[in-house]
Protein backbone atom coordinates (compact mmCIF):
# COMPACT_ATOMS: atom_id res chain seq x y z
CA UNK A 1 0.00 0.00 0.00
CA UNK A 2 1.25 3.20 -0.88
CA UNK A 3 0.29 6.83 -0.08
CA UNK A 4 2.16 10.45 -0.38
CA UNK A 5 3.44 12.36 2.35
CA UNK A 6 2.24 15.65 3.54
CA UNK A 7 3.39 18.66 2.31
CA UNK A 8 1.15 21.38 4.06
CA UNK A 9 2.49 19.93 7.72
CA UNK A 10 5.74 18.17 9.16
CA UNK A 11 5.37 14.49 9.70
CA UNK A 12 4.78 13.37 13.07
CA UNK A 13 7.29 10.85 13.44
CA UNK A 14 7.84 10.51 17.29
CA UNK A 15 7.35 7.30 19.48
CA UNK A 16 3.73 7.69 19.19
CA UNK A 17 0.92 9.34 18.26
CA UNK A 18 1.73 8.23 14.69
CA UNK A 19 1.13 9.05 11.58
CA UNK A 20 -2.27 7.97 10.17
CA UNK A 21 -3.72 6.71 7.17
CA UNK A 22 -6.20 9.00 4.97
CA UNK A 23 -8.97 6.66 5.51
CA UNK A 24 -8.41 6.09 9.43
CA UNK A 25 -9.02 10.05 9.42
CA UNK A 26 -11.67 9.44 7.32
CA UNK A 27 -13.22 6.86 9.50
CA UNK A 28 -12.89 9.28 12.98
CA UNK A 29 -14.38 12.02 11.11
CA UNK A 30 -17.79 10.62 10.94
CA UNK A 31 -20.87 12.52 12.05
CA UNK A 32 -22.49 11.87 15.43
CA UNK A 33 -23.23 8.27 15.95
CA UNK A 34 -25.16 6.76 18.48
CA UNK A 35 -23.35 3.69 20.33
CA UNK A 36 -26.49 2.18 19.89
CA UNK A 37 -26.42 2.37 16.18
CA UNK A 38 -25.73 -0.68 14.13
CA UNK A 39 -23.04 0.24 12.35
CA UNK A 40 -20.91 1.32 15.35
CA UNK A 41 -22.11 -2.05 17.06
CA UNK A 42 -20.63 -3.70 14.16
CA UNK A 43 -17.19 -2.35 14.20
CA UNK A 44 -16.70 -2.41 18.17
CA UNK A 45 -17.20 -5.90 17.59
CA UNK A 46 -14.95 -6.41 14.75
CA UNK A 47 -12.32 -4.31 17.06
CA UNK A 48 -12.38 -6.90 19.69
CA UNK A 49 -12.19 -9.46 17.53
CA UNK A 50 -9.64 -8.01 15.65
CA UNK A 51 -6.96 -7.07 18.31
CA UNK A 52 -6.63 -11.29 19.63
CA UNK A 53 -5.53 -11.50 16.10
CA UNK A 54 -2.80 -9.06 16.55
CA UNK A 55 -1.70 -10.18 19.53
CA UNK A 56 -1.87 -13.81 18.58
CA UNK A 57 -4.57 -14.99 21.12
CA UNK A 58 -7.84 -17.21 20.20
CA UNK A 59 -9.24 -17.11 23.57
CA UNK A 60 -7.95 -13.89 25.74
CA UNK A 61 -10.44 -11.24 26.55
CA UNK A 62 -9.54 -7.42 24.90
CA UNK A 63 -11.02 -4.70 26.82
CA UNK A 64 -11.75 -1.59 24.80
CA UNK A 65 -12.15 1.25 27.05
CA UNK A 66 -11.81 5.50 26.29
CA UNK A 67 -8.58 6.84 27.90
CA UNK A 68 -5.13 6.35 27.26
CA UNK A 69 -2.37 3.50 26.98
CA UNK A 70 -1.64 4.72 30.83
CA UNK A 71 -5.56 3.61 31.95
CA UNK A 72 -4.23 -0.02 31.05
CA UNK A 73 -2.00 0.16 34.28
CA UNK A 74 -4.93 1.42 36.39
CA UNK A 75 -6.88 -1.46 34.80
CA UNK A 76 -4.48 -4.09 35.34
CA UNK A 77 -3.16 -3.05 39.03
CA UNK A 78 -6.80 -2.33 40.19
CA UNK A 79 -8.14 -5.96 38.84
CA UNK A 80 -5.08 -8.28 38.98
CA UNK A 81 -3.25 -7.51 42.41
CA UNK A 82 -4.90 -7.15 46.04
CA UNK A 83 -2.95 -4.97 48.70
CA UNK A 84 0.26 -6.97 50.12
CA UNK A 85 0.63 -8.92 46.98
CA UNK A 86 4.17 -8.66 45.48
CA UNK A 87 4.79 -7.77 42.10
CA UNK A 88 8.28 -8.09 40.39
CA UNK A 89 8.76 -4.80 37.95
CA UNK A 90 11.18 -5.02 35.42
CA UNK A 91 12.08 -1.45 34.79
CA UNK A 92 14.20 -0.18 31.66
CA UNK A 93 13.05 3.47 32.40
CA UNK A 94 10.68 5.73 32.42
CA UNK A 95 7.79 4.20 31.77
CA UNK A 96 8.84 0.36 33.62
CA UNK A 97 9.16 3.00 37.10
CA UNK A 98 5.43 4.54 35.49
CA UNK A 99 4.29 1.12 36.38
CA UNK A 100 5.94 0.38 39.44
CA UNK A 101 4.28 3.40 41.00
CA UNK A 102 1.32 2.77 39.83
CA UNK A 103 1.09 -0.95 41.14
CA UNK A 104 2.30 0.54 44.49
CA UNK A 105 -0.46 3.08 44.53
CA UNK A 106 -3.39 0.20 44.69
CA UNK A 107 -1.49 -1.33 47.42
CA UNK A 108 1.39 -3.88 45.65
CA UNK A 109 4.67 -4.63 47.60
CA UNK A 110 7.00 -4.22 44.55
CA UNK A 111 9.98 -5.27 43.27
CA UNK A 112 12.03 -3.22 40.89
CA UNK A 113 14.32 -4.64 39.03
CA UNK A 114 16.15 -2.14 37.30
CA UNK A 115 18.36 -2.73 34.01
CA UNK A 116 21.34 -0.29 33.22
CA UNK A 117 20.52 2.33 31.06
CA UNK A 118 19.92 1.18 27.20
CA UNK A 119 19.86 -2.30 28.63
CA UNK A 120 17.79 -4.84 29.67
CA UNK A 121 17.79 -7.50 32.76
CA UNK A 122 19.66 -10.33 32.71
CA UNK A 123 17.38 -13.40 32.51
CA UNK A 124 19.62 -14.96 34.83
CA UNK A 125 18.89 -11.86 37.16
CA UNK A 126 14.98 -12.10 37.05
CA UNK A 127 15.53 -16.07 37.47
CA UNK A 128 17.15 -15.16 40.77
CA UNK A 129 14.17 -12.66 41.61
CA UNK A 130 11.60 -15.06 40.39
CA UNK A 131 12.91 -17.82 42.92
CA UNK A 132 13.46 -15.61 45.96
CA UNK A 133 9.66 -15.08 46.46
CA UNK A 134 6.58 -15.69 44.93
CA UNK A 135 4.86 -12.82 42.82
CA UNK A 136 1.23 -12.28 41.89
CA UNK A 137 2.70 -10.51 38.61
CA UNK A 138 5.83 -9.67 36.82
CA UNK A 139 5.77 -7.03 34.56
CA UNK A 140 7.65 -6.55 31.15
CA UNK A 141 7.83 -3.15 29.00
CA UNK A 142 7.88 -4.40 25.59
CA UNK A 143 9.85 -1.58 24.48
CA UNK A 144 10.36 1.32 27.23
CA UNK A 145 9.44 4.61 25.20
CA UNK A 146 12.02 6.71 26.97
CA UNK A 147 15.15 4.24 26.14
CA UNK A 148 13.84 2.70 22.80
CA UNK A 149 15.10 -0.80 24.62
CA UNK A 150 12.80 -3.96 23.66
CA UNK A 151 11.92 -6.07 26.65
CA UNK A 152 12.42 -10.06 26.20
CA UNK A 153 8.79 -10.66 26.54
CA UNK A 154 9.22 -14.78 25.67
CA UNK A 155 12.11 -14.91 27.83
CA UNK A 156 10.19 -13.89 31.18
CA UNK A 157 7.66 -16.17 30.25
CA UNK A 158 9.72 -19.11 29.44
CA UNK A 159 11.30 -18.15 33.22
CA UNK A 160 7.80 -17.71 34.51
CA UNK A 161 6.58 -21.01 33.31
CA UNK A 162 9.82 -23.08 35.04
CA UNK A 163 9.82 -21.14 38.35
CA UNK A 164 7.01 -19.53 39.34
CA UNK A 165 3.60 -20.81 37.12
CA UNK A 166 1.14 -19.15 38.75
CA UNK A 167 2.87 -15.79 38.05
CA UNK A 168 0.80 -13.44 35.89
CA UNK A 169 3.53 -11.97 33.08
CA UNK A 170 1.92 -8.42 32.24
CA UNK A 171 3.05 -6.96 28.95
CA UNK A 172 3.23 -3.20 28.64
CA UNK A 173 3.16 -3.34 24.98
CA UNK A 174 2.00 0.45 24.49
CA UNK A 175 4.82 1.23 22.10
CA UNK A 176 5.62 -2.24 20.87
CA UNK A 177 1.50 -4.12 20.12
CA UNK A 178 1.72 -4.33 16.36
CA UNK A 179 4.92 -3.67 15.85
CA UNK A 180 7.46 -5.97 17.86
CA UNK A 181 6.97 -9.95 17.34
CA UNK A 182 4.62 -11.01 20.32
CA UNK A 183 2.84 -14.50 20.41
CA UNK A 184 0.13 -13.93 23.12
CA UNK A 185 -0.71 -17.70 23.33
CA UNK A 186 2.48 -19.73 22.19
CA UNK A 187 4.22 -17.34 24.82
CA UNK A 188 2.56 -17.67 27.90
CA UNK A 189 0.94 -13.97 28.38
CA UNK A 190 -1.69 -13.29 30.81
CA UNK A 191 -2.16 -9.50 30.10
CA UNK A 192 -0.95 -7.02 27.21
CA UNK A 193 -1.30 -3.19 27.97
CA UNK A 194 -1.08 -0.95 24.93
CA UNK A 195 -3.18 1.64 23.02
CA UNK A 196 -4.61 2.93 19.78
CA UNK A 197 -2.08 6.10 18.98
CA UNK A 198 0.74 3.71 18.10
CA UNK A 199 1.64 1.22 16.26
CA UNK A 200 -2.13 0.03 15.79
CA UNK A 201 -2.21 3.64 13.94
CA UNK A 202 -5.30 5.05 15.81
CA UNK A 203 -5.74 8.42 16.82
CA UNK A 204 -5.17 8.55 21.00
CA UNK A 205 -8.25 7.98 23.07
CA UNK A 206 -8.52 4.40 23.40
CA UNK A 207 -7.07 1.81 26.30
CA UNK A 208 -6.67 -1.64 25.03
CA UNK A 209 -5.79 -4.59 27.35
CA UNK A 210 -5.93 -7.63 26.68
CA UNK A 211 -6.67 -10.54 29.05
CA UNK A 212 -5.99 -14.29 29.57
CA UNK A 213 -8.55 -16.59 30.88
CA UNK A 214 -5.86 -17.57 33.64
CA UNK A 215 -5.80 -13.90 34.43
CA UNK A 216 -9.78 -13.27 34.34
CA UNK A 217 -9.75 -16.45 36.88
CA UNK A 218 -7.08 -14.52 39.29
CA UNK A 219 -9.97 -11.61 39.05
CA UNK A 220 -12.72 -14.22 39.91
CA UNK A 221 -10.88 -15.14 42.84
CA UNK A 222 -10.09 -11.98 44.37
CA UNK A 223 -10.36 -12.05 48.27
CA UNK A 224 -11.42 -8.44 48.31
CA UNK A 225 -13.72 -6.15 46.49
CA UNK A 226 -11.87 -4.43 43.38
CA UNK A 227 -10.46 -0.89 44.68
CA UNK A 228 -11.87 0.83 41.52
CA UNK A 229 -15.16 1.52 39.63
CA UNK A 230 -14.17 3.18 35.99
CA UNK A 231 -11.47 0.54 35.66
CA UNK A 232 -13.47 -2.47 37.36
CA UNK A 233 -13.55 -5.66 34.82
CA UNK A 234 -16.21 -6.95 36.66
CA UNK A 235 -18.40 -3.53 35.00
CA UNK A 236 -16.90 -4.14 31.79
CA UNK A 237 -16.78 -7.51 31.01
CA UNK A 238 -20.37 -7.78 29.89
CA UNK A 239 -19.79 -4.75 27.79
CA UNK A 240 -17.38 -6.54 25.87
CA UNK A 241 -19.10 -10.00 25.55
CA UNK A 242 -22.20 -7.89 24.68
CA UNK A 243 -20.74 -6.02 21.72
CA UNK A 244 -18.88 -9.24 20.10
CA UNK A 245 -22.01 -10.33 19.99
CA UNK A 246 -23.25 -7.93 18.36
CA UNK A 247 -25.73 -6.66 20.97
CA UNK A 248 -25.59 -3.11 22.58
CA UNK A 249 -24.85 -2.81 26.66
CA UNK A 250 -23.84 0.31 28.35
CA UNK A 251 -21.69 1.00 31.49
CA UNK A 252 -20.03 4.38 30.72
CA UNK A 253 -20.94 5.78 26.44
CA UNK A 254 -17.56 4.45 24.47
CA UNK A 255 -14.99 6.70 21.73
CA UNK A 256 -17.28 6.21 19.13
CA UNK A 257 -15.54 7.69 16.47
CA UNK A 258 -12.08 6.89 17.87
CA UNK A 259 -13.23 2.62 17.90
CA UNK A 260 -14.31 3.39 13.88
CA UNK A 261 -11.17 4.56 13.31
CA UNK A 262 -9.50 1.67 15.49
CA UNK A 263 -11.35 -0.63 13.02
CA UNK A 264 -10.31 0.72 10.15
CA UNK A 265 -7.05 0.66 11.13
CA UNK A 266 -7.10 -2.60 11.89
CA UNK A 267 -8.63 -3.52 8.16
CA UNK A 268 -5.71 -2.02 6.93
CA UNK A 269 -2.89 -3.73 8.90
CA UNK A 270 -4.28 -7.33 8.91
CA UNK A 271 -5.08 -6.69 5.36
CA UNK A 272 -1.77 -7.83 3.24
CA UNK A 273 -0.12 -10.79 5.25
CA UNK A 274 -1.45 -10.55 8.21
CA UNK A 275 0.94 -9.52 11.52
CA UNK A 276 3.71 -11.52 9.96
CA UNK A 277 4.25 -8.96 7.17
CA UNK A 278 3.89 -6.26 9.70
CA UNK A 279 6.57 -7.34 12.25
CA UNK A 280 8.88 -8.24 8.71
CA UNK A 281 7.79 -4.44 7.90
CA UNK A 282 8.84 -2.83 10.98
CA UNK A 283 12.09 -5.10 11.25
CA UNK A 284 13.15 -3.97 7.69
CA UNK A 285 13.21 0.02 8.75
CA UNK A 286 14.46 -0.21 11.84
CA UNK A 287 17.36 -1.89 10.24
CA UNK A 288 17.51 1.61 7.75
CA UNK A 289 17.13 3.54 10.82
CA UNK A 290 20.19 1.83 12.71
CA UNK A 291 22.42 1.75 9.72
CA UNK A 292 21.49 5.62 9.29
CA UNK A 293 22.61 6.32 12.91
CA UNK A 294 25.84 4.46 12.67
CA UNK A 295 26.17 6.11 9.52
CA UNK A 296 25.99 9.69 11.41
CA UNK A 297 28.42 8.45 13.95
CA UNK A 298 26.34 8.04 16.73
CA UNK A 299 24.86 5.47 18.78
CA UNK A 300 21.36 4.53 20.08
CA UNK A 301 20.43 4.44 23.70
CA UNK A 302 20.12 0.90 23.13
CA UNK A 303 23.40 -0.86 23.67
CA UNK A 304 22.87 -3.66 21.02
CA UNK A 305 20.64 -4.90 18.28
CA UNK A 306 19.35 -7.90 20.43
CA UNK A 307 18.21 -5.16 22.72
CA UNK A 308 17.19 -2.68 20.31
CA UNK A 309 13.11 -1.85 20.05
CA UNK A 310 12.08 -1.91 15.72
CA UNK A 311 9.19 0.57 16.68
CA UNK A 312 11.32 3.76 17.31
CA UNK A 313 15.06 4.65 18.02
CA UNK A 314 16.80 6.93 20.82
CA UNK A 315 19.85 8.34 20.08
CA UNK A 316 22.38 9.81 21.97
CA UNK A 317 23.57 13.55 21.02
CA UNK A 318 27.24 14.30 21.07
CA UNK A 319 28.01 16.89 24.26
CA UNK A 320 27.49 20.11 21.86
CA UNK A 321 24.49 19.71 20.52
CA UNK A 322 21.17 19.45 23.05
CA UNK A 323 17.35 18.74 21.68
CA UNK A 324 16.20 21.65 22.54
CA UNK A 325 18.32 23.19 19.45
CA UNK A 326 17.98 20.12 16.89
CA UNK A 327 14.28 19.31 17.49
CA UNK A 328 13.43 23.12 15.75
CA UNK A 329 15.84 21.88 13.12
CA UNK A 330 13.78 19.03 12.16
CA UNK A 331 10.64 20.63 11.71
CA UNK A 332 11.75 23.26 9.96
CA UNK A 333 13.05 20.10 7.25
CA UNK A 334 9.22 18.58 7.93
CA UNK A 335 9.66 16.26 10.67
CA UNK A 336 8.90 16.21 14.56
CA UNK A 337 11.08 14.64 16.49
CA UNK A 338 11.08 13.81 20.56
CA UNK A 339 13.69 14.57 23.13
CA UNK A 340 14.62 12.18 25.50
CA UNK A 341 12.52 11.87 29.08
CA UNK A 342 14.73 10.01 30.85
CA UNK A 343 15.56 11.51 34.10
CA UNK A 344 18.95 13.09 34.05
CA UNK A 345 19.32 12.19 30.55
CA UNK A 346 16.99 13.81 28.93
CA UNK A 347 19.25 16.58 27.40
CA UNK A 348 21.15 14.30 25.82
CA UNK A 349 19.66 12.08 23.24
CA UNK A 350 16.59 12.66 20.88
CA UNK A 351 13.90 9.85 19.86
CA UNK A 352 12.34 8.74 16.25
CA UNK A 353 9.35 6.84 15.74
CA UNK A 354 9.20 4.63 12.84
CA UNK A 355 5.91 2.66 13.67
CA UNK A 356 2.61 1.97 12.10
CA UNK A 357 2.19 2.91 8.21
CA UNK A 358 5.90 4.81 8.65
CA UNK A 359 7.13 1.25 8.92
CA UNK A 360 4.56 -0.82 6.53
CA UNK A 361 3.36 2.00 4.14
CA UNK A 362 5.01 2.76 0.58
CA UNK A 363 5.04 6.76 1.67
CA UNK A 364 8.67 7.99 1.38
CA UNK A 365 8.22 9.07 5.54
CA UNK A 366 11.39 7.11 6.34
CA UNK A 367 13.19 8.41 3.74
CA UNK A 368 12.16 11.99 4.80
CA UNK A 369 13.19 11.95 8.36
CA UNK A 370 16.42 10.60 8.16
CA UNK A 371 17.37 12.85 5.19
CA UNK A 372 15.89 15.77 7.56
CA UNK A 373 17.84 14.19 10.70
CA UNK A 374 21.28 14.15 8.99
CA UNK A 375 21.13 17.86 7.86
CA UNK A 376 19.24 18.68 11.20
CA UNK A 377 22.51 17.10 12.56
CA UNK A 378 24.79 18.97 10.55
CA UNK A 379 23.57 21.99 10.78
CA UNK A 380 23.69 21.84 14.61
CA UNK A 381 27.76 21.69 14.09
CA UNK A 382 27.68 17.27 13.67
CA UNK A 383 30.68 16.15 11.09
CA UNK A 384 28.75 13.28 9.95
CA UNK A 385 30.82 10.26 10.47
CA UNK A 386 33.57 11.59 12.56
CA UNK A 387 31.40 12.39 15.76
CA UNK A 388 32.27 10.49 18.90
CA UNK A 389 29.08 10.64 20.66
CA UNK A 390 29.27 11.29 25.28
CA UNK A 391 27.95 7.90 26.52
Amino acid sequence: MSSSAPTSRPLCLIPGPVEMSSTVLQAHSTPATAHTDPKFVEAFGQVIEKLRTVVGTESAQPFVIAGSGTLGWDQTAANLVEAGENVLVLSNGYFGEGLADCMETYGAQVTRLRAEIGNRQPLAEIAQALRAKKYKAVTVSQVDTSTGVLGDVKGVCELVREHSPDTLVVVDGVCATAAERLYFDAWGVDVVITASQKALGAPPGISVVVVSQKALGVLAGRKTPVPAYYVNWNRWLPIMRSYEERAVKYFATPCVQTIFALNTSLNELLADGGMESVFAAHERTSVRVKAAVASWGLKTVAVSPEVSATAMTAVWLPESITPAELLPRLKARGVVAAGGILSGYAHRYFRLGHMGITATQDNGYVDIMLKAAGEALEESGLAIGSSSPRL
